[in-house]
């Protein structure tokens, strides 16, 4: 049976996406700081290590690993308060996926799935014309530079004579789905306690990815035989405005939809008299990705519709069972 390693494996992905790989006949091992997350979890097999960095020794967590999953990353902090945070993003984002992808190569594995972020892009887009992977990438803040970087890093290595190392980028946009944190959160927060929200005139275009049809990608970027160096961007299928993805929230808690006709200038307005510039700005501007070549490349689409995924994240938000993780492709 085919073993995947998965770093990241107890956070909001890699819980969602261990099962997956169950299912798709995957041998799954995780590697972790925290084996004890891991303790009641079935179908892994745990695998200690001592953090993400340029030290980091990964032969032991790599033994008998045909590919890897890595979804371990410092994660893009809305108010960062460090002092050098492109130093700190740098050490863990690119240094330490860097030595995981070196040690890998030294130990034979062969595909090495990286997430990366469509942040990687750029933080927005003119409607309805999408970024797509031809395009040239414009990182706008050290979370996405350093996944640039480590992005390149890996396609470095893929590209020396005689590795067996099969890289593979996937740049989702914001992924949602049971146990999502950060903003989607607050949104159903602010919906589930009935909260008007202004955003009724907002006509953008933003893509997501359902956490379910991010583990399928991630397993076709693993079966595929040419998903090998490709880089991909990754989406549900179907872009909604501010407005229509929470009034589908209110729908999925079962409210009904309070939002209110805001002009946006006036929100734009706010925001800079607040201080919330960009937190306005992501209400407002698009941000859409052409998912075309996935789906070109690796025959894939979506197995679960955005309506089905909130449903699942508004069950598990409410405290009702939800069963997490899509089926495979």
């Amino acid at each position: 049976m085919t073993r995947v390693l998965v770093t990241g494996a107890s956070g909001f992905i890699g819980t969602a996406l261990c099962p997956v790989l169950n299912r798709a006949g995957f041998h799954v091992s995780v590697a972790t700081r925290n084996p004890r997350r891991f303790d009641r979890v079935p179908g892994v097999d745990v695998r200690p290590i001592a953090g993400l960095g340029a030290g980091t020794d990964w032969t032991g967590a790599l033994r008998d690993v045909d590919h890897v999953v890595h979804l371990a990353a410092r994660v893009h902090v809305m108010e960062e308060t460090e002092s050098d945070p492109q130093k700190i993003y740098t050490r863990v984002n690119l240094e330490g996926t860097r030595r995981l992808a070196e040690d890998a190569a030294a130990m034979g594995v062969e595909r090495f799935v990286f997430l990366s972020t469509v942040k990687v892009m750029g933080e927005r887009t003119e409607p309805d014309a999408p970024f797509t992977e031809a395009m040239k990438p414009a990182p706008a803040d050290p979370y996405a530079i350093s996944k640039w970087q480590a992005e390149r890093a890996l396609m470095a290595l893929g590209a020396r004579a005689g590795t067996t190392l099969q890289p593979v980028v996937l740049r989702p946009p914001l992924v949602y789905g049971p146990g999502v944190k950060g903003n989607m959160e607050r949104l159903f927060r602010a919906c589930a306690k009935g909260r008007p929200l202004p955003l009724g005139l907002i006509r953008n275009r933003r893509s997501l990815v359902g956490v379910g049809n991010l583990a399928s990608a991630i397993v076709a970027a693993l079966d595929h035989p040419a998903a090998a160096g490709g880089t991909y961007l990754v989406r549900d299928g179907e872009d909604l405005s501010s407005g229509e993805l929470a009034r589908r929230v209110y729908r999925a808690l079962g409210r009904r939809p309070r939002v209110w006709l805001v002009p946006p200038a006036l929100l734009r307005l706010g925001g800079n008299l607040l201080g919330r510039e960009a937190a306005v700005a992501r209400l407002l501007d698009s941000l859409q990705v052409d998912d075309g070549k996935l789906r070109r490349d690796l025959g894939w689409t979506p197995p679960v519709g955005i309506d089905d995924e909130l449903a699942a994240t508004a069950r598990a938000f409410t405290g009702l069972p939800v069963i997490k993780g899509a089926p495979a492709p």
